[in-house]
């Protein structure tokens, strides 16, 4: 049977008839193929790669190769979900020409649909050429942890009237210049309703409150993979990653005490 794939129209249909959209991240085929056959609509080959699976201190650090390498992956492994590789730090602020050819890497080498950039003013023109050369491109606001060096944190972003206003002045902007798609993060649960009701196009929340049109997650922190460290905005489904630690815990005990292999585990 042939699988139907999410597109960026069946997005902003899903926005009008007031579906939300579910999202979340994934770095490498298997999870990739267990989120697709679950019905994700959204699968974010994230930057946050860069802490979760490659121990970098923040995102800063991953380059185009290792988002190509890893996209690549999820892509493998994926039917009906529309997959989005987020492009890593300095891979679209030198220059428009540079930001265009490796968006069209994601696409050509890596199997995704479209792009994720960071930022509002002052990214517009890249976003709209990138969307000129037939790249769909989704915009992020709010936190931007590719700018963490720049705020000195990572706090909420948009709380006093100014930040507000140019995150909602951001998004229109955005819209304008082509985005099919905003994530916004780290956003107060009110101002993220006045932003996604001034734009038409789906803005995907996290840790920006229920009015948004969806939401995402990063995967390993829903499923307790995260360690101690679990964000305010996130929800622990599990905590598979005790369950893990427990499997290796038995297997060392198991080879120590001479208890595995046993005989149903020999030729």
């Amino acid at each position: 049977m042939t699988v139907k794939k999410v597109t960026t129209k069946e997005l902003m249909e899903m926005k009008l008839r007031g579906e939300k959209i579910a999202m979340l991240t994934a770095y490498d085929y298997l999870m990739a193929t267990q989120m697709d056959e679950c019905g994700i609509d959204v699968i974010l080959v994230g930057d946050s790669v860069a802490n979760v699976l490659l121990g970098y201190k923040s995102t800063i650090p991953v380059t185009m190769e290792e988002m190509i390498h890893h996209c690549k992956a999820v892509s493998r492994g994926v039917k009906r979900a529309m997959v989005v590789g987020d492009m890593p730090f300095m891979s679209y602020q030198a220059s428009v020409e540079e930001a265009v050819r490796n968006a069209g890497r994601f696409l050509k080498e890596a199997g995704a649909e479209a792009v994720k950039l960071e930022g509002g003013t002052e990214i517009y023109e890249t976003v709209n050429n990138i969307v000129r050369s037939g790249i769909p491109v989704m915009g992020h606001l709010g936190l931007t942890p590719q700018s963490i060096h720049q705020f000195g944190g990572y706090g909420v972003r948009g709380r006093n009237d100014e930040q507000a206003s140019k995150m909602v002045e951001d998004a229109k902007g955005l819209e304008e210049a082509g985005v099919f798609s905003i994530v916004l993060e780290k956003v107060p649960a009110l101002l993220a309703k006045r932003i996604t009701e001034e734009v038409k196009i789906p803005v995907i929340g996290i840790g920006a409150g229920v009015y948004c049109d969806g939401q995402v997650l990063v995967a390993h922190d829903m499923l307790g993979l995260s360690g101690d460290f679990t964000p305010k905005f996130s929800k622990k489904y599990s905590d598979i990653g005790d369950e893990i630690k427990r499997c290796f815990r038995q297997y060392i005990e198991e080879v120590k005490n001479k208890e595995f292999p046993a005989e149903e585990h020999s030729y």
